[in-house]
């Protein structure tokens, strides 16, 4: 196979990615505290070809790199609705263990703890937030400690990361932290009640990133489409003519 139709091949292989990360990031454009993700390539080279053939150049899908930049802040006058406005991420306990989220649209389970939406406690410095029965309002403070009518139910654990780029997003809008990167305390955040940091996930520049890769994908479509059918049809042709 030419070199020239490897390196069309990985092209589309690494277009269909993109494409997919676009797409996640676009279903996910109302799910607050999302962060986008941005896209790279890599070239890879294989130099192992015989001296017959022309090397190629793959390309490969690179590292995305996340958009850590704050959405905008929406206001939804829900009490267990909260917003970080600085640095930081709110704690939560999964059975896969620690995960760490900006989305704090909250819910409050039968046991009266504080949970995000599927049912994962969210966690303050001493364990999971447990309001009880509310007999009253619940409100959060700017330090995040949370209350019911006028007694204190505990304090949200917020924490932050040296090194953002070591974050691997999961489901959710949520986040693992490798063993390497310890959290620590977050500094200056002032939690926000009753409202929600919104997706930063421009749907514009998004359409607009998905009308190029899917442009590029046609591009090299028709590419392949020469060098595997058109040039291989004339070559039996005129080989068959000697």
């Amino acid at each position: 196979m030419a070199g020239g139709t490897y390196a069309a091949l990985s092209g589309l292989r690494t277009r269909l990615e993109q494409l997919d990360r676009l797409a996640g990031d676009i279903a996910n454009a109302k799910t607050a505290g999302y962060k986008a993700e941005r896209v790279t390539t890599n070239a890879v080279e294989r130099p192992n070809f015989g001296r017959t053939l022309q090397a190629a150049v793959d390309v490969a899908p690179g590292p995305g790199h996340l958009d850590f930049r704050p959405g905008s802040m929406e206001r939804t006058g829900r009490d267990l609705d909260f917003a970080l406005e600085g640095r930081g991420f709110f704690v939560i306990d999964t059975p896969q263990g620690t995960r760490y989220t900006r989305n704090g649209n909250f819910s409050l389970a039968a046991d009266g703890t504080v949970t995000t939406a599927d049912g994962h406690a969210v966690q303050t410095e001493k364990g999971p937030l447990k309001v009880g029965k509310a007999t009253g309002p619940v409100s959060v403070a700017d330090d995040g400690t949370v209350s019911v009518g006028t007694k204190a139910a505990g304090k949200l654990r917020i924490v932050d990361f040296d090194d953002y780029s070591t974050l691997q997003r999961e489901d959710l809008g949520r986040f693992r932290a490798p063993g390497t990167a310890a959290p620590v305390d977050a500094e200056a955040t002032t939690v926000r009640a009753g409202m929600l940091e919104a997706s930063n996930v421009s749907v514009v520049d998004r359409m607009v990133a998905l009308t190029e890769v899917a442009r590029g994908f046609e591009a090299l479509q028709r590419g392949l489409n020469i060098l595997s059918t058109e040039l291989d049809g004339r070559a039996i042709t005129e080989l068959g003519r000697r």
